[in-house]
């Protein structure tokens, strides 16, 4: 690989690292705006399923203008909606008078770039001149993890050290990495996805195709998986497993993060020896039990047991279908990458939201909520096994 695209794939590793920072900041503070705000739970699930919506929206619409203005200033874009989205946290609830309503404001700013980032930062990396695009790809996810990890340690410390009430400063923290990493987009090298002159594939072309239906709903399903532990986790540890706020952050999202992060580094350095279908359905079986685990089996160990297996189980799914729709046609394009970011980011709102509704309609019981959330992984299960029936029936076609 041209050592000059080192920077691109550093550049795009910090890009997921700024994803992560604009999915898991604010649920760390769920709890503080109920109180400091007076905002009902029933509101604070809201600003996930907003963040995720709205991120749902710009997937859809990152199709019609991405390749018409290209990828760096696409980029730029997302990371100065990030960084300004932060700073409006902490202006914008104080000066609208509704605290809610200048949260919402924030979230849609700092969503829209991470709509963007999530369109992106995958096909920027797949483009690159790297040999093994799975491995690549999978250690590119890892960071979001590492991501995730930093800001609940950085920011339980400085809770810990400065006190939740000062939270607004570390928020302006926060929003300085993504506007370095904007400065780093307007210098690094980006290559195309496609060949000199070869058109992507066309949403309508994808459509008719059956195995991308079947990748669509199990990139529902792994975002989904992954962010319904993942959003509720603090709130669970606080609330349902009765532990400090401290403890909670540090044992429920952190460890969920560094097992995440830490299956797909282990996928990005062995995954050539190890086949891929069969790391995704022992992950899926994992999560299904992990699930289990949380809502159904009591005492906060073996809850703290299950959110840490949910985080081993989830490290493949997201990575994994990319893999997999790249390999299935690799004129894809932006089309199938948007769609496919425009399917996790439905996931990822449903799921957290379905956690919420079902635990706000049984009296506030997070562990019911994660049960009803099982489903995931089990449709997740299920379109593996899908998807390896059409390609035997393929191989068969072409033989």
């Amino acid at each position: 690989m041209d050592k000059s695209y080192n920077k691109t794939l550093y550049a795009c590793f910090i890009g997921y690292i700024v994803q992560a920072i604009v999915n898991n900041f604010v649920p760390l503070l769920f709890l503080t705006f109920h109180s400091s705000y007076g905002i009902p739970m029933t509101q604070i699930t809201l600003l996930i399923t907003f963040n995720f919506v709205l991120q749902l929206l710009v997937d859809i619409l990152s199709v019609a203008f991405v390749d018409r203005i290209g990828y760096r200033a696409s980029m730029v874009v997302a990371h100065l909606c990030a960084a300004a989205g932060f700073v409006f946290l902490t202006i914008l609830p104080d000066m609208l008078g509704n605290a809610f309503t200048g949260l919402m404001i924030a979230v849609a700013i700092y969503a829209v770039g991470g709509g963007l980032l999530e369109v992106l930062v995958s096909p920027v990396v797949e483009a690159c001149p790297t040999k093994n695009k799975e491995k690549a790809m999978s250690l590119l996810h890892s960071f979001y993890c590492w991501g995730h990890m930093a800001v609940v340690l950085v920011s339980t410390a400085y809770f810990h050290l400065f006190g939740i009430e000062n939270w607004k400063i570390m928020a302006c923290i926060w929003a300085v990495v993504p506007f370095a990493n904007m400065i780093l987009f307007t210098r690094v090298p980006i290559a195309s996805l496609t060949d000199e002159g070869e058109k992507g594939i066309t949403i309508g072309q994808l459509f008719r195709k059956k195995v991308f239906w079947v990748l669509m709903i199990m990139m529902i399903c792994a975002g989904a998986s992954e962010q319904a532990v993942s959003q509720w986790a603090s709130a669970f540890a606080e609330t349902g497993l009765h532990v400090s706020k401290t403890i909670g952050d540090l044992a429920g999202p952190m460890l969920f993060a560094f097992l995440m992060g830490g299956a797909r580094a282990f996928y990005g350095k062995y995954g050539e020896r190890i086949d891929l279908d069969q790391f995704m359905i022992v992950s899926s079986i994992l999560c299904i039990m992990a699930y289990l685990f949380i809502s159904l089996v009591p005492g906060p160990v073996v809850g703290f047991i299950g959110c840490a297996l949910c985080g081993l189980s989830v490290g493949i799914m997201w990575p994994g279908v990319f893999s997999k729709a790249a390999a299935s046609d690799a004129r894809g394009g932006t089309a199938m990458f948007a769609l496919l970011a425009l399917a996790g980011d439905v996931g990822c709102a449903g799921g957290p939201t379905v956690v919420g509704m079902v635990s706000g309609a049984l009296n506030n019981n997070l562990k019911m909520g994660f049960l009803a959330g099982v489903l995931f992984p089990i449709l997740l299960l299920t379109g593996i096994y899908l998807c390896q029936i059409w390609d035997r029936k393929h191989d068969r076609m072409s033989d």
